[in-house]
């Protein structure tokens, strides 16, 4: 059997041999350990809680190996109900049932165990989890995986798992976020050992990819898992002629995103698996995937695996409050040393926070291990910690970094699973994105972007609209699907009848003008609002305005030069000079979008300070131009070749995902064809890169999407 760190790595593409699965074996020792750990926990929890006793010596060992018995028989029933609004009652009912566990104990033990109340076996229970959590950290055991691995196939063949294959799934784990050089300070200074292990042990190779414009989830997961993420602006923006604003997080907008642009060539067709996803993918099986929330408020029997044993649900409550203690603990630090920037940490965050760096973290680590053990043959999970601590805390601060470290750990439990699964298993780790740091517009002057709009207008008022925080979508889609409450139409998403709409997403701005039900050029602005566009450029920190003329085409505005983009000629200085040689073509493609605002503004960007300022209260950002929110990264086997040209946009990590996938695993017929109609991508991408190698150009050209 492997040791705790060591990996099954599958045979090179072209020289796979049979396929033999482990099976998991409880080691004594363990097991010894593991029963200690217990027992520690249940003294400790007696000499706490004032309802609870042990009546004799040794009691604790005793009850400990009752509780152990109790607690693989129990749980695994109430997981295995058939609910509605699963995670929730789910939740509930184990927490519930580890409470019940000390009851029983009690009633079978009376000499060993007294339990007052059942207020005070939960409390108990709860106690117990924190002991043997920090316990466990300290002993070492806290990776021991086999006993879930066992429960998780278990349930895995009650849901269908398939027969043993020599073909190939594939893995993707996406880090929500995580920029290229801020991983590199990673795998150096031992924020994240497993893959940096995977990188010197097993030869995965590391390389970069450029997102578009818009830098953020939406339009990345849509151009990653369906192939095209054409008209996708921003976060949020808004289609003049329905009079209505376009959010990427919430339910609704994000199933229309996917029907618009889901043309048969998702990244999940043919039995594949989204778990924490915006979008699907076309993906057969979902969990706390918004575009599909209809669908997880049934019976979704993806969070069985981790209900099953009742351990994790206390574990997960009490890591869930010390991780409120932690950023308490380290907003409290970060103001005592006037830290800046320094975000806002208030509110609900600190729940938001705890949310995402464990219940939902855990959540789709379970749902993953369950789909290995399904011998499902794609799964793409998404992990929004480290992106949410980002935001309020900066890219490579303290509480930042141990998020990613967590993250990391989870990653090293994934692959560990890997000889246990029906089929082998590659694993690919990817971002979305990444973040630039700097203190917001609103820190900067004391007023937003919105109200520099409105007093540079010649009439009408501004509606703002930002804080495009994702995460916040996810914990409350979690929510929802745990109630099965469903969201009300919010009429702040109706924006007619409104004279001017102001958009923030990160460091990019959208301004509509909505007078008028289209696009307004450049010369229509000036004529309409003569103050507006040079109170924009004048400002000292903005960069560059986006507006389309209508002499001279896609024009950008800085502010002491203009770059005509479609003429290809710049006058003054190019106010594109400090970012990506590559951001004229960006802003040339959006440009060219149908709802693309009237302006779109870019903050500045200062290259020596590696800053810019988003238009919304987060201290790290993305969702504009500049800095490292562009700089993505692809964590990848070297059996699976990367193409020698850069790789540009979203579209084209599809393609060379689902490269991969073709060639690990062939493609029907249907599917190859469709495959084939995206460039970059697809069967013929995965035979050509088989064939020599690597070295195919992958290019930023994407098919249109579907009305």
């Amino acid at each position: 059997m492997a040791d705790e760190h060591s990996v099954t790595p599958a045979a090179p593409y072209g020289e796979q041999v049979s396929w033999q699965p482990a099976t998991p074996r409880l080691r004594p020792l363990r097991l010894v350990v593991s029963w200690v750990v217990s027992a520690a926990s249940i003294w400790v929890a007696a000499a706490l809680v004032p309802g609870v006793g042990l009546e004799s010596t040794g009691a604790a060992f005793v009850v400990a190996a009752l509780i152990a018995v109790l607690n693989a028989l129990l749980p695994p029933v109430l997981a295995a109900l058939r609910l509605p609004f699963m995670l929730i009652a789910g939740f509930l009912l184990v927490l519930l049932a580890d409470a019940l566990l000390l009851l029983i104990a009690h009633e079978v033990l009376p000499d060993d165990i007294r339990v007052d109340s059942f207020g005070d076996a939960l409390l108990a229970a709860l106690v117990m989890a924190a002991v043997s959590v920090v316990l466990q950290a300290i002993l070492g055991t806290n990776d021991d995986d086999e006993y879930s691995l066992k429960v998780t196939r278990r349930i895995a063949r009650r849901q269908g798992a398939q027969g043993r294959s020599d073909v190939p799934g594939i893995i993707f784990l996406e880090i929500d976020g995580l920029a290229l050089p801020v991983l590199r300070d990673a795998l150096r200074d031992g924020s994240a050992p497993t893959m940096a292990r995977w990188i010197a042990d097993e030869g995965y190779q590391l390389a970069e990819w450029e997102t578009d414009l818009s830098s953020q989830t939406g339009a990345s997961q849509a151009g990653i898992l369906l192939g095209s993420n054409e008209d996708i602006p921003a976060f949020r923006w808004v289609e003049k002629e329905r009079g209505l604003m376009m959010v990427c997080s919430s339910p609704a907008d994000c199933a229309e995103i996917e029907r618009r642009h889901a043309t048969g060539v998702g990244l999940l067709v043919d039995g594949g698996a989204s778990r924490g996803n915006l979008l699907s993918g076309e993906a057969e099986e979902v969990i706390l995937t918004v575009s599909r929330s209809e669908a997880e408020r049934k019976a979704n029997p993806g969070y069985r695996a981790f209900l099953a044993n009742g351990f994790n649900v206390t574990r997960a409550f009490v890591l869930f409050l010390w991780e409120i203690v932690l950023e308490l603990t380290a907003a409290a630090r970060a103001s005592r040393r006037d830290v800046r920037p320094r975000g806002h940490r208030g509110g609900i965050y600190p729940l938001m926070r705890a949310a995402m760096c464990v219940i939902v973290r855990d959540l789709i680590v379970f749902g993953v291990l369950t789909d290995m053990m399904r011998g499902r043959p794609a799964v793409y999970a998404t992990f929004s910690s480290y992106d949410e601590v980002a935001h309020h805390s900066g890219l490579e601060r303290a509480d930042t970094m141990e998020a990613l470290r967590k993250l990391d750990q989870q990653f090293g439990r994934i692959a560990r699973a890997r000889p246990y699964a029906p089929r082998p298993y590659e694993i690919v780790v990817l971002s979305d994105h990444g973040q630039t740091q700097g203190a917001t517009f609103k820190q900067r002057h004391g007023y937003g972007l919105d109200e520099l709009v409105e007093r540079s207008l010649s009439r009408g008022r501004v509606s703002g609209f930002a804080g495009g925080d994702e995460q916040n979508a996810m914990v409350q889609h979690a929510v929802s699907e745990a109630t099965g409450t469903k969201e009300k139409p919010k009429p702040k998403n109706d924006v007619s009848g409104r004279d001017v709409v102001v958009l923030g997403s990160g460091n990019l701005g959208l301004v509509y003008l909505m007078e008028i039900d289209r696009r307004l050029t450049g010369e229509e602005i000036d004529a309409r609002h003569p103050e507006l566009i040079p109170a924009l450029r004048a400002h000292p920190h903005i960069g560059w305005l986006l507006v389309r003329s209508a002499e001279h085409g896609a024009v950008v505005l800085g502010p002491d030069g203009v770059s005509y983009l479609d003429e290809g000629r710049v006058e003054g200085v190019d106010p594109l000079a400090h970012l990506s040689p590559t951001a004229a073509r960006h802003l040339l493609r959006t440009d060219g979008f149908a709802h693309v605002a009237d302006i779109m503004v870019g903050s500045f960007y200062d290259p020596m300070l590696d800053e810019g300022c988003a238009f919304e209260e987060l201290i790290s950002f993305h969702g504009g131009l500049g800095g490292p929110q562009t700089r993505a990264f692809i964590l990848a086997p070297a059996r699976l070749p990367l193409p020698a040209e850069p790789i540009m946009g979203a579209a084209a990590v599809h393609g060379v995902l689902s490269g991969w996938r073709a060639m690990l695993q062939g493609a029907p017929a249907e599917r190859a064809r469709l495959a084939d109609a995206t460039p970059g991508g697809g069967q013929q991408l995965g035979s050509e890169l088989a064939e020599r190698g690597g070295g195919d150009e992958v290019t930023g050209e994407q098919p249109a999407a579907t009305p």
